[in-house]
């Protein structure tokens, strides 16, 4: 087996027939979670003046290892599934959500290092926290969730439509029924939205609501409807989380039972 052939095996979850994880794939989860945990814990001002260097260190550490981690997934990609060259295929993932992602966990690794902006480096390591994107190249099943999730599109399209709808029939009839009671909250159709939004979703915070017999039958509306709409996408979710995980266990043992019958 060629190097290139080898390696791309190695990083990218699915390429060898059982579709298990390969000792690099759960180091590299284990790395990306490690630099998450890095990133939220340095925001904290006590343990970034008590651990500089060693969270210094640590920032260096994982910039490197997401660089030499790009730059092989960069090299294997030629073996990737696809029509066309070496050089081609490098460049379409290169140019893919996934390889963006790639791409920028690795410039806000190694950015702190040629920063000295204070609010620069602040925002930085805040974005560190996106590194958990990657974890997309380990998830097949989470693939297979938003595909499942893409079938069902119009359906959820139906559910927002809907809830937009409620959303802006309480939010018009509470301005223009307390407008005038109340301008700060209800005195604009926008800024009762900002009721709706918390009613129909049940958040409740209790910073706007209404105070007249028409404007509580109004919010008791939207409150009802948003429990019932809040329960449409539910169902749709979870039909098609089930959907993507039966696909993904017949996928499997589809692949194992080859594999015994080639055995």
């Amino acid at each position: 087996m060629k190097l290139r052939e080898y390696l791309h095996h190695q990083i990218t979850i699915g390429s060898w027939p059982d579709g298990k994880l390969t000792g690099m794939n759960v180091l590299l989860i284990w790395v990306i979670l490690a630099a998450v945990v890095l990133g939220v814990i340095s925001t904290e001002p006590t343990i970034l003046r008590e651990y500089r260097q060693e969270i210094l260190l640590a920032e260096i550490a994982f910039g490197a290892f997401f660089l030499i981690e790009y730059l092989a997934r960069v090299y294997a990609a030629p073996e990737m599934p696809g029509e066309g060259s070496d050089w081609a295929k490098r460049w379409r993932f290169i140019r893919s959500p996934i390889g963006l992602v790639d791409l920028a966990v690795v410039i806000v690794s190694l950015a702190p290092f040629f920063i000295a902006n204070a609010a620069v480096l602040r925002l930085l390591r805040l974005l560190r926290v996106f590194a958990l994107a990657k974890l997309g190249h380990f998830s097949a099943a989470m693939r297979e969730i938003l595909g499942a999730l893409r079938e069902r599109s119009y359906d959820l399209l139906v559910c927002a439509a809907l809830a937009f709808s409620l959303l802006l029939v309480g939010a018009s009839g509470l301005y223009w029924l307390e407008g005038h009671l109340q301008p700060d909250n209800f005195g604009s159709i926008p800024r009762a939205l900002w009721w709706a939004v918390i009613t129909l979703t049940t958040v409740g915070y209790g910073d706007a609501y209404p105070v007249t017999v028409a404007g509580k039958m109004v919010g008791a509306l939207v409150a009802v409807g948003g429990v019932l709409l809040v329960a449409l996408p539910t169902g749709i979710f979870a039909a098609a989380f089930s959907d993507a995980m039966q696909r993904r266990r017949e996928a499997l043992a589809k692949a194992l039972a080859e594999i015994e019958e080639i055995g």
